[in-house]
């Protein structure tokens, strides 16, 4: 009788290496406690805003904007396609890049097959927004939280050095999407009937829970008690209007992919306190002129597309020293840089989640084409701005 044996899972591959380093204390107990008790809300808020999102999809609130976005635009889609610009940049400065990659890729992709619009063009737009708006405010970006301490030790203001790169940025992304989609963006489509929600009322309290999750975001609360709240308070209204969960309880929380961005922290973190972040120190180029800073973003830009921005951001750290500007630089790198590989940033894997459940293939060759054109270009760009206005 053949014997069925069945692959190895991808998320226990990646938690061995982990394990073991915590287990042989290749990572100190010590430092492995302060890891813990920097990346441990971060994981929390991932896995409490992908329960929002579920619930937003299955209350419909998605379908409710991209009817609205459908109408707005009046059959144009050079329109529809600004629209969808302006949402993903407010959406990733005021309540995150993960925020965005989670609850605007399923907008996005109803959005395209209900007006006949090209999806691979808008989850595109999606990703790359997602990623180069997330420079402005500390919440934008998880790295931009964990750097915030930092910018007030040197008492300086984070808005008044970041405001420039971030401009920089979401100017050259815009304008690199609309030259390459042009084609697409041209003709009419017909918006087609208005939506009816299942249910108006669980489709009002998501909107208003949605709606105070972003107040909390932008007035500085713990972004991963804010998301959690705001996942209790849909799942208890979704019990109390007996609509059904979407799918599997177990489901509604991405834990594979938390497990391997966790345990890809811990491998990162015991490379580094085993000469890893000696390297790193050395390779950065000193001083504060542009070459530098440029040289600095750059390194910062390799390293996130190499393992990861948030563990990149953590190991880079040091290399900023006292100087503002160079923690900039390298969260110029980590934060607009990740954008060759799927895993280089957080919103990313959330983002191919989403698209792989919709079913909407994006080619590899696509993704990595636009990086290759956005990721110099806006780091370039950002760094430039940095130094104009310093």
């Amino acid at each position: 009788m053949p014997r069925l044996r069945r692959a190895v899972p991808w998320w226990a591959v990646a938690v061995v290496p982990a394990a073991a380093a915590l287990l042989t204390g290749a990572l100190p107990r010590d430092d492995a406690w302060a890891l813990a008790e920097r990346v441990g809300p971060v994981l929390l808020f991932v896995a409490a805003l992908t329960v929002v999102a579920e619930l937003c999809g299955s209350a419909g609130l998605f379908d409710v904007a991209t009817d609205a976005a459908a109408r707005a635009a009046g059959g144009r889609r050079w329109l529809l396609w600004l629209l969808l610009v302006a949402i993903a940049v407010a959406s990733t400065v005021l309540l995150s890049l993960d925020t965005t990659a989670v609850l605007l890729t399923p907008l996005a992709i109803t959005l395209a097959r209900r007006t006949r619009t090209s999806p691979l063009l808008l989850v595109l737009t999606v990703v790359a927004l997602a990623n180069t708006a997330s420079l402005l405010l500390p919440v934008s970006n998880l790295t931009n939280l964990l750097a915030d301490h930092r910018f007030a030790e040197q008492e300086a203001s984070y808005l008044g050095v970041m405001w420039a790169p971030a401009l920089a940025a979401v100017l050259v992304t815009v304008a690199v999407l609309a030259v390459r989609g042009r084609r697409e963006l041209r003709g009419r489509f017909e918006p087609g009937a208005r939506y009816t929600p299942p249910d108006r009322p669980l489709l009002v309290a998501t909107g208003v829970t949605v709606a105070v999750m972003a107040v909390g975001f932008v007035a500085g609360l713990p972004v991963w008690a804010v998301a959690l709240g705001a996942a209790a308070v849909l799942l208890a209204a979704s019990a109390v209007r007996r609509r059904p969960l979407p799918g599997r309880a177990r489901d509604l929380v991405p834990w594979r992919m938390i497990l391997v961005v966790g345990a890809l922290f811990v491998v990162v973190e015991t490379l580094h306190v085993r000469g890893l972040g000696d390297w790193v120190l050395d390779a950065a180029p000193a001083g504060g002129d542009a070459g530098a800073l440029l040289g600095v973003a750059g390194l910062s830009a390799v390293v996130a597309n190499a393992v990861n921005n948030l563990p990149a951001y953590l190991l880079l750290e040091p290399v900023a020293g006292e100087d503002v500007r160079r923690l900039a630089a390298v969260l110029i790198g980590t934060g607009v840089g990740p954008l060759l590989t799927p895993w280089a940033s957080l919103a990313t894997v959330l983002w191919w989640r989403r698209c792989r459940q919709a079913l909407v293939h994006v080619p590899v060759r696509a993704f990595l084409v636009q990086g290759l054109w956005l990721a110099p270009l806006c780091v370039v760009a950002s760094v430039l701005a940095l130094v104009a206005v310093a």
